[in-house]
């Protein structure tokens, strides 16, 4: 390995704050784990703050890409392990800026986006559906996601590694009140279609090719009456054998693959 810094203490001022990072308690930061995500945000061209590698990591084109664009500082094993988020850690940590989207950069990305349809997300609390629904929201081409104000972290980590990269690309924008939202879909006239086991009308009967805001609710106890009444439409997923619902991934992407199916008939 390169002669890189090298910090020796656990309690470091870098080290202490990359904790910090970790845990969600710095809002401008995030905290990136691993090396296909490393990947992922060298190819986003995220701003890097810091990168942590352990002695014994040996991936030294990786290594390489990183020093390009950060100071790159080297960490015994056990002394890594006590920033990582992970039981087996690979060995490569950066700190990043964190993403900054607006509703504006979805609005942008409307006209030209292979699915007309951005998504809502209503209270989501497991990070780990959460990054399922952004993965699956980049592959089926959608313009972007919002988040409400009690949904978990887009940037936390383990939303992160369940997006797999999709965090670094597709805009996400958080901490937006739902009739906020509905209000901004009502402007950009998007159709406001909210999946809910008690609607009358299934997932194949919508016509997907007209531009929609496509709202999903906690895994909990979904969206109530008083927001299920704002919305234009909604819709369901017909289950079999007494199946009361469907995980959040696999549920958005029953729905957003059927839109794309039907958007790309000529």
């Amino acid at each position: 390995m390169e002669p890189f810094q090298k910090i020796t203490s656990r309690d470091n001022p870098r080290l202490v704050e990359a904790r910090k990072i970790r845990d969600g308690k710095v809002p401008d930061k995030i905290f990136v784990e691993g090396q296909r995500l490393v990947t992922e945000v060298l190819r986003s061209g995220l701003n890097i703050a810091a990168c942590f590698v352990a002695e014994e990591f040996r991936n030294r084109e990786l290594v390489k890409a990183v020093a390009a664009r950060s100071e790159i500082v080297e960490l015994p094993a056990k002394l890594f392990e006590s920033i990582a988020d992970t039981q087996s850690p690979q060995g490569i940590v950066l700190i990043a800026k964190r993403p900054q989207c607006t509703l504006a950069t979805i609005e942008s990305r409307l006209a030209a986006a292979p699915l007309p349809v951005v998504i809502y997300l209503s209270e989501i609390n497991n990070p780990s559906n959460l990054g399922a629904v952004l993965r699956t929201a980049e592959a089926a081409g959608v313009a972007g996601i919002i988040g409400s104000r009690d949904s978990t972290d887009v940037y936390s980590t383990k939303a992160l590694r369940a997006a797999m990269g999709a965090s670094f690309r597709l805009p996400a924008v958080e901490n937006v009140v739902f009739y906020d939202v509905i209000e901004w879909a009502g402007n950009l006239e998007l159709v406001t279609t909210a999946s809910s086991a008690s609607a009358e009308c299934t997932y194949t009967q919508v016509d997907w090719r007209r531009p929609r805001l496509l709202i999903f609710g906690s895994e909990a106890h979904g969206l109530s009456e008083r927001q299920l009444e704002s919305v234009d439409e909604t819709v369901r997923i017909p289950l079999e054998n007494g199946v009361e619902s469907l995980n959040l991934g696999v549920a958005a992407g029953i729905l957003l693959f059927e839109a794309k199916r039907q958007t790309e008939i000529v």
